[in-house]
Order: structure tokens, then sequence, then C-alpha cells
């Protein structure tokens, strides 16, 4: 399971002009799920997700986690992130997952996710969505579980 965190300002994502998942202070979390993942990488991501430490103390430097912060983390499936990229000038998609099946994991993340902390916000899976962000930093990190 892949994760592309942002730290952002505020976030959120419209599907059919209608706003389906937005968050202030937070983390933006693009998911995607790899052919191999299982639950225990759902439950490891859940904990990347709200532990890694991305948000400032007082001295400025990045101590603090989602948890810390009581930010938001606005989750969206993007399966894009699980492509093949490194040959060719196409991605392959043959590692990424079932669209099922990583329709099933990501409900996972979310309900886990939304379970251990508030708030917790989702774009639509299989959707066609639009996302608007203000990256803080700017403050982008890969997560792998």
């Amino acid at each position: 399971m892949i994760a592309l965190i942002q730290r952002v300002t505020d976030a959120r994502v419209a599907v059919d002009d209608r706003v389906v998942g937005a968050i202030g202070r937070g983390m933006l979390a693009l998911i995607g799920v790899e052919r191999d993942d299982q639950e225990g990488n759902v439950r490891r991501m859940v904990e990347r997700l709200l532990g890694y430490r991305i948000f400032a103390d007082d001295e400025g430097r990045m101590n603090r986690s989602l948890r810390d912060v009581a930010g938001g983390l606005l989750l969206v499936p993007q399966f894009t992130l699980a492509a093949d990229t490194r040959k060719g000038t196409r991605p392959g998609f043959s590692t990424a997952a079932e669209p099922a099946r990583a329709e099933a994991l990501f409900a996972t993340l979310a309900t886990l996710a939304g379970a251990a902390h508030s708030p917790v916000a989702c774009g639509r899976f299989g959707a066609e969505m639009f996302v608007t962000l203000t990256n803080h930093g700017p403050v982008t990190f890969r997560l792998e579980a």
C-alpha cells in the first residue's frame, strides 16, 4: 500500500460538482493499493498516517503527528500510485490490486482510520474526482506499508 501524503491547511474532494470530503488543517493522503496488499498493510498504513511526524513543534521541527495536532485526514483513492513507471512512456497497472479488492482494502483503511481518529473524510472510489488543496510547506512524502 502506498500513500502520497501532503501537509495541508485545507483540502477537499468533489465528485459531480459536489464536495464529498473536506478537511481544514491536516493531511491529504492519496492512496494506492498494490496487488499483494493485505489487511496487515492497511493496519500498518493507518498507524503510519496517524503517527507520521510532519507538523512543526514549538521549535519549528517536524516532531508532531496528525494525532498530536488533532488535524483532519482526507483519504483519496488513487490507483495510479500503484502503476509501474520504470520503463517506457506509458504506465503499466499490473502491480495494482484488482478494483474490487482495492476498493475493499480502501474501505477498511477508511473504517480503521475513522475508528482511531477524527475527523476523517474520504473521496469516492472509482469516481472522477477533483481534489483541491493548499499544501503547507510544501511538505509531501511517500509512505509504504
